[in-house]
């Protein structure tokens, strides 16, 4: 969860006012508070709000996207801001209190990407935006690229990272510039691809968050809600529905590499070993085990951590529960969080899939959660 103040999460279940705003911002930038800014510290080239929306997906490639309208003027140049042709929009939400202060909470940054009207040539712009994965995944290398061995893994980032976001910020929970290549590697076609494989041989996410900088880590526990969604008094539920579904659903991650410099295969296999989860792996659902491949698993304990990680990730499927609730505008994909439906019933614990935060007042916040089934991975 992003770090917001007690006064903050207890206003978020009390009556209070909202606030958002967007401002252009020329790519590349961090921080919760980016320039250019007046003399009295306020945005410039702030881009009024009607309506829209922040969508964030765990489970896609780019993780946030931007649907923004607003009365801006239709940019007729392209020297103008909103054109898209590399600036980017920060966006934000916020609390206003009684005292008249605003406590904001970042939504992250997102380059733009379309600019529709309409009603021309008067009517009100819709924009749409993605956050930084999407430079990402445009820019494919035009030749293949050779890494040798003894290369780490933070030269590597920030080569290939670099190169797109010359002034990115990337953040790590392991010592990248310690973790060496043991053996060459060769990215083809395909930038995203290569970093994510090896993101996820090492059990990390990888994603940009709400400040501008690339995160190479691993998920939250889900053992430990941030947050809980409760009806009644001092409650944030609007609306609840659950659903079940076996599409799609693993017992068991194998994930599998090569030892560096030899034909020897490793490999690894984690199993959902809780008999208490609805998918265990010895019982009526059934043995359903997925695979991973990638040649950056170069030794028996790494690709275990891998296959654990990928697990992790997804147990607890196939309840899902989606809800309407009063925006905690601090919470993010992966956020593990407690659901109670009823004073009858003990709450549960899931994690956050995906979330849509509204950027106007009429609406509520709605999420897309699976029941989480802590322990039992073997």
């Amino acid at each position: 969860m992003r770090p917001v103040t007690p006064r903050f999460l207890d206003a978020v279940r009390d009556s209070h006012g909202m606030a958002a705003r967007a401002r252009v911002v020329a790519p590349g930038l961090t921080g919760t508070n980016p320039g250019p800014l007046d003399a009295k510290g306020n945005p410039v080239n702030e881009v009024p709000i009607i309506a829209g929306d922040v969508k964030l997906d765990a489970t896609a490639d780019v993780r946030g996207s931007l649907d923004l309208t607003t009365p801006a003027d239709w940019p007729d140049s392209t020297t103008d801001l909103l054109t898209p042709y590399g600036n980017e929009l920060f966006v934000e939400r916020g609390i206003a209190y009684g005292d008249g202060s605003i406590e904001w909470v970042s939504q992250g940054y997102f380059r733009i990407y379309d600019v529709d009207q309409d009603e021309a040539p008067d009517g009100v712009l819709r924009i749409s935006g993605k956050d930084r994965m999407a430079g990402i995944t445009d820019a494919r290398p035009v030749a293949p690229r050779s890494f040798p061995a003894g290369a780490s893994v933070g030269s590597v980032f920030d080569d290939l990272v670099g190169e797109v976001y010359p002034d990115a910020v990337i953040a790590y929970d392991f010592n990248a510039a310690a973790t060496l290549f043991p053996d060459n590697h060769v990215m083809d076609d395909d930038r995203y691809k290569f970093l994510k494989d090896i993101a996820d041989s090492f059990g990390k996410v990888m994603y940009w968050d709400y400040a501008g900088v690339l995160q190479v880590r691993t998920a939250p526990s889900p053992d430990k809600p941030v947050f809980d969604v409760t009806h009644g008094h001092g409650g944030v539920l609007v609306k609840l529905s659950r659903s079940l579904s076996r599409e799609s659903i693993y017992n068991a991650v194998v994930a599998t590499g090569e030892a560096p410099g030899e034909n020897q295969p490793v490999r690894a296999v984690a199993y959902d070993l809780n008999p208490d989860s609805p998918t265990y792996w010895n019982g009526p659902f059934g043995k359903v085990p997925t695979f991973y491949s990638s040649t950056f698993i170069t030794t028996t304990d790494q690709a275990a951590t891998a296959a654990r990680a990928k697990l992790e990730r997804v147990i607890g499927l196939p309840y899902n529960v989606n809800f309407q609730a009063v925006p905690n505008v601090a919470l993010e994909p992966l956020d593990p969080v407690r659901v109670s439906y009823s004073d009858s019933k003990p709450p549960e614990s899931h994690v956050i899939d995906t979330l849509t935060i509204p950027l106007d007042a009429g609406s509520g916040m709605s999420a897309t959660t699976r029941k989480q089934i802590t322990g039992g991975i073997g």
